[in-house]
């Protein structure tokens, strides 16, 4: 559900460093890129080990590390988070963090970095109510780009009672879902297509493309996350089912057709057209598998119907956003089709590129949408990235553009 975002965990050195591990689970499990950052005082709790096995990337502890410097810096490091979350925040890190000290690698990016920080306060109850303690937290309240996520009262690691307890990783969780919960789209009813459709040509054989579906689920993702209700019609795939959304398998062009108009006849507010639909279809499918039995072999093809123009065609549409899959004129052909189906949207890329084309992790693409008061066309070019990040972009895109209208 976090859909690539970026989110750096820092941890501090207090009893509750261990339950991070299972913070730092459950973001990669909601697909969120994740690193950490331990003080020398969180080593002794947990070890740098188990938090690089979690995350999938290297931990980094140290503020003058020549090697970590020639990779990702700890400017740059501050620069790549699109949300610092530091839990445990010891009484420690709180004051120096107040104070505005940059003596480690954790405090140094969490004054470096332009990102929202979140703190989670775990030390002993008397530490918390220490008046000093609470003038830092109280200078934190202020900032809106900062954030004071518990504490949580209960028994606590000495013993005492009160407040000063951690929130726990499931909290911590909802608290990072919730600020990422944009609500743009909140309550819009959202189709979108994606994967490949297949057209039967016997019972064994059939015509289809490369593509793997995985830009189609990236946007259904982002777009849940951004509040909407989303139906994803697919075809034939092999990705999870983004959590919160709904399936409709399918196979063929026209049975996603069937169920594209269906759902556009119930309160489709934005229909995004991410599938690679076979243009052509078999005039007719051999009921047995077909032998070999010479070297040449003609199979009649029908066009298929063109699903995207045909929901744009309708007296009531939803906001259509279609794509330009291109291998040359990329712009142009994008263009036109934006213009000749009636769109409001079309998101152009370069499948030539094989850096960006069929199942590949990253894309790079060009939106274009037609300026409803001028009548122009305008457009905005996302450079490679992750298809996770830019699923993201394009959401944010589009709500902005309905928002407008």
């Amino acid at each position: 559900m976090l859909n690539g975002r970026r989110i750096l965990v820092g941890i501090t050195g207090g009893i509750a460093a261990y339950k991070v591990a299972e913070l730092v689970r459950l973001l990669v499990k909601s697909s969120a890129e994740v690193r950490v950052v331990m003080t020398e005082g969180a080593k002794e709790f947990i070890t740098p080990l188990t938090l690089q096995a979690l995350s999938g990337n290297p931990v980094h502890h140290t503020l003058l590390d020549p090697s970590a410097e020639a990779g990702m810096g700890h400017i740059e490091l501050a620069k790549w988070a699109d949300l610092i979350v530091v839990a445990p925040a010891t009484a420690n890190f709180i004051a120096r963090f107040a104070a505005g000290m940059a003596n480690d690698l954790l405090s140094t990016l969490c004054l470096a970095t332009d990102a929202p920080v979140a703190i989670a306060p775990a030390m002993n109850q008397a530490m918390w109510k220490n008046p000093r303690t609470q003038r830092n937290i109280n200078s934190f309240l202020s900032d809106s780009n900062l954030f004071v996520w518990g504490p949580d009262s209960g028994v606590q690691a000495c013993g005492d009672v009160g407040l000063g307890r951690m929130l726990e990783p499931v909290q911590l969780m909802d608290n990072v879902l919730g600020y990422f919960k944009s609500g743009a789209l909140q309550g819009k009813n959202v189709v979108i297509t994606a994967g490949p459709t297949r057209e039967a040509i016997d019972p064994v054989r059939y015509i289809s493309n490369h593509s793997s579906g995985k830009m189609g689920y990236a946007l259904a993702a982002a777009a849940q996350v951004a509040g909407a209700n989303v139906t994803l019609i697919s075809g034939p795939v092999s990705i999870p089912v983004p959590e919160g959304v709904d399936l409709q398998s399918v196979v063929t062009a026209s049975e996603m057709l069937k169920s594209a108009e269906i759902l556009a006849d119930n309160g489709c507010d934005i229909f995004i057209a991410a599938a690679a639909v076979a243009d052509y279809r078999v005039l007719e499918v051999a009921e047995q598998k077909i032998k070999k039995t010479n070297d040449d072999m003609v199979i009649e093809l029908s066009k298929n119907p063109d699903i995207v123009a045909t929901i744009a065609s309708r007296k009531v549409k939803p906001f259509v956003v279609g794509f330009a899959a291109e291998t040359q004129d990329v712009l142009a052909y994008a263009k036109g089709k934006l213009i000749r189906k009636k769109l409001d949207m079309i998101i152009a890329n370069d499948v030539s590129d094989s850096r960006i084309g069929f199942n590949s992790e990253d894309n790079e693409v060009t939106v274009l949408w037609q300026n409803k008061q001028s009548g122009a066309d305008e457009n905005t070019a996302f450079s490679l990235q992750n298809k996770t990040q830019l699923a993201t972009n394009i959401i944010e895109l589009i709500s902005a553009q309905i928002a407008a209208s």
